[in-house]
Order: structure tokens, then sequence, then C-alpha cells
């Protein structure tokens, strides 16, 4: 019945392809018309969503957990985080300034604006956060500074500097003078001419000589996050808002030459510098493999007229299944866009395998309509099994909770019947109007494909050094490992990407947190106190961890502080600015101060020296008194606005904190942060496996990680068991012979574990990406092996087989999957580029599974009427 059934759609084929060359134009003319409709669509209708965790389907549990967190704080979201790095804390401080005021102008492009430290409720309470110790020791170094700040206050020019200095060194001289700590700033005075005579940037920090960690390294660090206004339509929404950051930011002259560096990281701007990254890769790709599939497909069709009609063919089908994915689901995503180059690469299966068929016939002298009939004949079977195999394995992903596969599985599964079509009515098309010429009679001896006499010569030898293969693989299998972490797959060398790894040093900027939700503030500083203990934990944060304790102690030092600086810091009644003349003079003054100190005794007689040394070089004073200076009114100004200090409690705190804290619906948040490297898998489940334990509803970047992980090597595994299950029930029911069945699967089940085996040997993880590699392989492989058992029917014999254009095209075909997928790897995107390398890989391990280790199975369970016939 199968047999009768098989026939009968065979005659269908022919038909059908004999009925396209009769109206040849009319089909050629219909398939361009439709092919510029669809590729208007997709011009207007084109969309990439690069964000990995819309990979999943949002009805799993953590999904849910982190969209009700995600619903509760929408400020996380889609934002943007301008991280500002100064040479000095005091130029980090006064970027972020004037940056954030530039911002603040243009709402409708950067929506929301949050920089905490900016706030005035900071700058007016910020003392009270600090520790209590540190609080003191401050106020004794400002009580004993308070006369010289007095003398800056009033005069913030080199004039007042060396005169305060003057002041300073008289003091120290004094045998029973004020205690005064001047080495610091006799030395970083010292450093900054020193750097001005070399021509390198640098800056005087007032704050560290003032806050007193003068001698430790400094890293001063500004952040402000923006939630911009994304533009969906485009493919890259916040094109706008980063772009005008990148201007705003040269305009103010924030870069490395003024002693800024501003970078842009945040959701935002990681989706749109991988969309960037993925588009520059695939486009390279894309034209590596076209120039690679038309160089092989001239090499494998001798045609070039077959190559234009196979081509021109590939394009069509690749537009046409282009347009079904954007209708059918709306958008591609990192995973999905790899349609294209599985498309690419069955399309020219299918086009190869039908092409050389005919060309078979028409170097037999035979007739292009009868030629274009064979290959319908002679093919047509094979590609739909091909086809109908391989789309059951794409859609094998559907049922899956992993959507970037299951949307790629529908893709590449419908493009499959795409392919199939667009081959057996396109092609055949343009080959009417364009027929390539006669190669010449052929022979009635047919060529034999080379190697062939080697591999069916010595089928015992290939089978046990194929189990021996097989064997060794299977050994290595538990070695392979699986990247949980998405932060992996993104190009390290974009300036969102590297600024996040820099972050990652710091545990309060890390986005290894995970955050709990509770009923209420209080409810929250419960569980974090309970989170707190847990070994794998570091620390907790709570909106209540910005209520500082001691307030009333600390208060009295600040108020104490108030009355010995406020007199120093009252209205300022500044002086004129100093001609030349008087800088020079007070400048001859200290001269001689600095002489007397490093002549005496004292423990500041080298920064004392130093500072003579660099005074001599005859410095630019214009340009000395902006490097020593400018900073300085900024940072008085701070200085007195925190003596008005009030206590702070939740309700005082700034609505922006309370916000990112609280939610409206009065849940609050609690920030879980690890005390392990989270970038290791094992220490990851423990910090999640703890946190959830107390919080079963937390959710952030760990938590995320650890459960996509699972639904990820749980999906693969599903997908692939299901595919082998259904192309083993097709392969059956139109085989009908379990042997044939078994001959197309061993190559493919040897191919798999080589290359598990591959990725073992070569250090190649599997991640989101390239893991779809082993449930391809089947769908991507099993064409080869239908092609090949079904010709070995046609034939009778295995070594028939390699006297006719199948084994050619088989290789010609695989060599063309590998090229375009093999060009992939030279992505820039580590997540493409390592599934375009294990594809590539895995191809080609299946290729030689296919053309060695088949035939000798051939010959092998056909016996020694084949070998002789060999």
């Amino acid at each position: 019945m199968i047999e009768i059934i098989f026939k009968a759609y065979r005659g269908i084929l022919v038909r059908w392809v004999d009925l396209v060359r009769r109206f040849a134009l009319v089909v050629l003319l219909v398939s361009v018309t439709v092919t510029l409709g669809v590729a208007v669509y997709l011009e207007s209708n084109m969309a990439i969503n690069t964000d990995l965790s819309d990979m999943m389907s949002p009805e799993l549990e953590y999904r849910k957990q982190s969209q009700a967190i995600g619903k509760a704080f929408p400020q996380f979201s889609d934002n943007i985080l301008i991280v500002i790095d100064g040479e000095t804390s005091d130029l980090a401080d006064d970027a972020a300034a004037v940056l954030t005021a530039r911002l603040r102008k243009k709402p409708e492009l950067f929506g929301g604006i949050y920089d905490l430290r900016g706030e005035a409720f900071f700058h007016r309470n910020g003392l009270l956060l600090m520790e209590l110790d540190e609080l003191a020791d401050l106020s004794d170094r400002l009580a004993d500074a308070q006369p010289f700040l007095g003398t800056l206050w009033r005069d913030p020019t080199l004039r007042g500097l060396f005169r305060m200095l003057g002041l300073a060194i008289d003091e120290v001289l004094k045998e029973d003078g004020t205690v005064i700590e001047i080495e610091k700033v006799l030395t970083a005075i010292a450093e900054v001419i020193e750097a001005q005579a070399e021509g390198r940037f640098r800056h005087l920090s007032w704050q560290r000589l003032m806050m007193g960690d003068g001698d430790e390294e400094e890293v001063a660090r500004r952040f402000i996050q923006i939630q911009p206004a994304l533009d969906f339509t485009s493919l890259q929404p916040a094109t706008a808002a980063m772009g005008a950051l990148r201007r705003i930011a040269a305009d103010l002259k924030l870069d490395q030459d003024h002693g800024v560096r501003v970078r842009l990281t945040g959701s935002a701007a990681l989706s749109q510098e991988e969309f960037k990254t993925v588009e520059k890769g695939m486009g390279l790709a894309a034209f590596l493999s076209l120039m690679l599939v038309v160089g092989l497909l001239l090499g494998g069709l001798r045609s070039p007229r077959l190559v234009i009609a196979t081509l021109a063919t590939l394009i069509m089908g690749l537009i046409w299944t282009a347009g079904f994915a954007i209708a059918a689901i709306g958008q591609l995503t990192l995973i999905s866009v790899a349609f294209a180059v599985l498309f690419i690469g069955l399309s020219v299966d299918f086009g190869i395998h039908f092409g050389l068929r005919y060309k078979e016939e028409i170097d037999r002298a035979a007739s292009h309509a009868a030629s274009l009939r064979y290959a319908a004949k002679g093919v047509g079977g094979a590609l739909t099994l091909s086809a109908v195999a391989a789309a059951m394995a794409f859609y094998s992903f559907l049922p899956t909770p992993y959507l970037g596969l299951a949307e790629l599985g529908l893709i590449a599964g419908t493009g499959m019947f795409v392919a199939f079509f667009a081959n057996l009515t396109v092609l055949p098309a343009i080959l009417t109007l364009m027929p390539p010429g006669m190669a010449g009679k052929i022979a009635a001896g047919r060529r034999r494909f080379a190697g062939s006499t080697l591999v069916l010569g010595h089928a015992g030898v290939i089978l046990w050094g194929a189990l021996a293969l097989g064997l060794a693989a299977a050994v290595l299998l538990p070695q392979a490992r699986f990247d949980f972490d998405p932060m992996n797959l993104k190009d390290p060398s974009t300036e969102s990407v590297s600024t996040l790894f820099d972050l990652m040093n710091d545990s309060r900027t890390s986005p290894y947190s995970i955050t709990a939700l509770a009923k209420n503030l209080d409810e929250a500083q419960d569980l974090a106190a309970k989170l707190a203990r847990l070994e794998q934990v570091k620390e907790t944060i709570t909106l209540y961890d910005y209520v500082p304790a001691g307030q009333d102690e600390k208060l009295d030092i600040i108020g104490t502080m108030g009355l010995f600086l406020s007199p120093a810091l009252a209205a300022r009644q500044q002086m004129p600015a100093p001609a030349m003349e008087e800088i020079k003079s007070s400048l001859e003054a200290l001269d001689i101060k600095l002489r007397r100190l490093a002549a005496s005794e004292k423990g500041e007689v080298a920064a004392a020296k130093r500072l003579l040394k660099a005074l001599r070089a005859a410095p630019d004073f214009a340009d000395l008194e902006n490097r020593l200076l400018s900073s300085l009114p900024r940072r008085l100004l701070m200085l007195k606005q925190s003596l008005a200090a009030e206590p702070i409690s939740i309700e005082t705190l700034p609505e922006s904190l309370k916000k990112r804290h609280v939610a409206a619906n009065g849940r609050a948040r609690v920030e879980v942060y690890p005390k392990e490297n989270m970038q290791d898998r094992e220490a990851l489940a423990r910090f999640v496996g703890a946190v959830r334990k107390l919080a079963p509803q937390a959710s952030g970047s760990p938590v995320v990680i650890f459960e996509a992980g699972k639904v990820v090597v749980a999906a693969v595994g599903d997908a692939a068991m299901l595919a082998v299950v259904m192309i083993s029930v097709l392969l059956a029911v139109i085989l009908k012979s379990f042997k044939d069945v078994i001959l197309v699967f061993m190559p493919l089940l040897l191919a798999v574990l080589l290359t598990i085996a591959t990725s073992v040997l070569l250090g190649l993880s599997f991640n989101y990406a390239n893991v779809i590699v082993l449930p391809l392989l089947f769908g991507l492989g099993v064409a080869s092996g239908i092609h090949l058992v079904l010709r070995r029917r046609n034939e009778g014999a295995a070594a028939g087989v390699f006297g006719t254009s199948t084994p050619r095209a088989v290789v010609f075909s695989g060599l063309t999957t590998i090229g375009s997928f093999g060009t992939i790897a030279l992505s820039g995107h580590p997540g493409t580029s390592s599934m375009g390398l294990l594809l590539a890989i895995s191809i080609t391990l299946t290729l030689g599974c296919t053309l060695v280790v088949l035939p000798a199975l051939m010959v092998f369970w056909r016996g020694a009427a084949e070998q002789e016939a060999s």
C-alpha cells in the first residue's frame, strides 16, 4: 500500500514539475512578485529581541516570580546605567553633577533620572551615614584645619592657597604650635605640579585630603541610572538616547583627557550593543557564506546557470521563510535568527540533489523536459522524506518551554517545506528559461566516487574503527559542560559588557544579586536579618539600611563641627582676583617658608623638599590654579551644607529612594548579595538554594540563570528524544525496513557522540545558543542518509550508489552547509560564534560518518553479494 501511494506521489511530483516547465515565465514572475512583496513587509516589520530571558516561557514559575518583581518595580527595567570614573572623587562628583543637570533638560529623551549621591538630601545628611569613629576623626582634622579652610573659602586662588600653606608651615615650625597633618597636602600638591611639568593630567582631590584617605589608592566612581524613551519600532531602540548621551559627555569634555571616563551599561545598553554585534557578525557571516556556497556550487554543479538557478531559488525561499517568521511570531531572537543558516544549508541541499540529478540526464543527451521529469521522479521522493524528517526534527522543539528553541523549530520546520516547494517550483522554472548546456555525452561506464573502493573494500575495518571511536567518545560524555551564564554569550569587547564585568568586582554593583519581596518594610527587615545569617550571603539591603544608627551621637559631633566651621564658612566675602605680581609674591613667601621647613628636623622635610623642587620648575599659573583649586569651592560648599544635617527616618528619606525599595502596594524589596563567585556553577546553586529556602518567591539573575539552565538542558533532551522517535516512525513507515532505519540513524548517533567528545577535547562548553546543535543534528544529518539509502534501493547495491551523482551531491551539500555554518564562527558575538563553530564541527562529523560508516554498514548488512559487486 505504501509503495502504491509513494509511486502515485512521485507521479504527482513529475506532473507538477512538468506543469511548472510549461508555464515557467508565469511561475517565475509570480515568485518574484511574491518575493518583493514579502521583502517590503520585512522592511517595515522586522524585529529582533536580544533579551535572553524572553526566550523562556512566561508560564514557568521562576519567570512569573521575575515578572512580579518587575511589575512592582518597573524602574529597574529597560534602563541605561551611566558609570562615571574619575581620577579623583572630586572629578567624578563634579562630572555627575554637570551631566545630570544636562540630562534633566531633556526629559522626553532621558525619562526618569536617578542619581542617589547627587540628591540634596544626601548632600545635607551625608555625614550621618559615616561610621561614628570616622566622623569623630573627621571632626578633629577639620578643627585643626579650620583657620586654613577659612582662608581658602575667602580666596580660592593660588594666592590664597600659597598663603594658607605658609600659615600651616608656621604652625608646624612652632614648638607649641597646632598639630597639623600637612605632609599629605604638600605631597599631593607636588604630585600635581610634577604632572603638569610632564604634560600629564592630574587634579588635586580636596575631598581625599579632607576625608583623610590620601595614602590609599582611590577608585572614584559615580552611577546615574536613566530610563530613557526607547523606540521599539526600531531594531535598536536605544540608539537616540545612547547617541545623545555620548554627545553630551563629549560636549562637557567628560573624557580621559580631562580625568573622567563615562561608560554606558544596563539592560537597554546591553541589548542595543548586543544586537549591533550580532548584526555585524551575521552580516560578515552571510557575505562569506554566500561566497563559499557559490564557490562550492560551481565546483559541484559545474554549471554557472545551474548555480544561478540554485542561488535564486535559495534567496527567494529564504525571504519567504523570513516573512513567515515575522508574520507568525512577530520577532526573531538570538536563537531563532539561526533559521537563516539552517535554511541555506538545507535548501542548497535540496537544490544540489535536484540539480545534479537533472544534469545527470542532460549530460546523457536527454531533453530538458525529460531531464526535469527524471529529476522529479528520481529525487522527489527522497527530497520529500528529507524535508518531512528535518521538519519533524525542528518541530520537536515546539513542546519545550524554551521559547527561543520552540520558535526556531517552528520557523526552520516550516522553512523545510518552503525549501522543498521552492526547489520543485522556482528551480525548474529558472532552468527552463535558461537551461544549462550539456557537459558531454557520458560513456557507458559511469565515473565512480573517489574513495569508494577503499570504503567498500574495508567495511569491517571501518566498522570496528567506528565502534572504537564511539566507545571512546562515550567515555568523554560525562565531561561535557553547559555554561549556564548568559553573560558569557555577550561580546566582552563592547562597552556595556566590559563595564558590567568591571562592576562584578564590587559586591554592591554586581548583577548577581537576588531580590525577595516582603509584604511590608518590617517583614522585609525580618527577612533580611534571617538571610544575612546564611553562610552563602555577604550582605542584605533594605530601605532601613539608609537610616543610620547612633544618630544622636553623630548629630552632637556635627553640631560641634558647625560651631567651629560655620564662622570660617560664613557668607563669602570673596577677595578680588589676584594680579600676577600678587601670586608671585605669595609664592616667594611660600618658598622661604618651605626652605625653613626643609632645613628643620620635622617629619615633613621630604615633602617640603619635593614641593620646593616642583615649584621651581616655573609652572603655568593659570593651568596650575585650575588643577589645584577648580574642585575646591564645591567641596567647601558641600561641607557647609552637611553641617545642617537633620535626623534621618524612613519618612524623611527621598521619595526617589523609597520608590526603589517599597512598591506602590506596600511590598518591600530585600536585596541579597552573594559571598562566593557566582560564575562558579556550584557556588551559584548553593546561593540560590539557600536564599530560596527562606524566600521561595525570590528572583534575580542568579535564580534566572540557575532555573533557565535546567529548562534548556531538559528542553534539548526532550526535543532530541522526540525528534528521534518521530523520524524513526516516519522512516519505518516509508522505508518498511528496520535495517534501513538503522542504516540512517547509526551514522547520526556516532556523529552526536563525536560532536560532544570534540567539544570536550576543544574545551568548548555548550550554552544557550550552541546547545541547539544536538537536536538539529538529526534534522540536518538525516537527509544525506535518506538519499544514500534510497539510491541504494534503486541501484540494488552499495557499489552502484557510488557510480551515481548522489554521493557527489551529498558531499557538496555537506560542504556548502559546513561553509554556511562555519562562517558564523567568525562572528564577534560569542554565542553566535560558538553556535557556528559547533554546527560546522557536527556537520563535518556527520558528513564523514555518512560517507564512510553508512556505506560500510550497507556492505556489512547486505552480505557477500554486494562485496563482490564492489
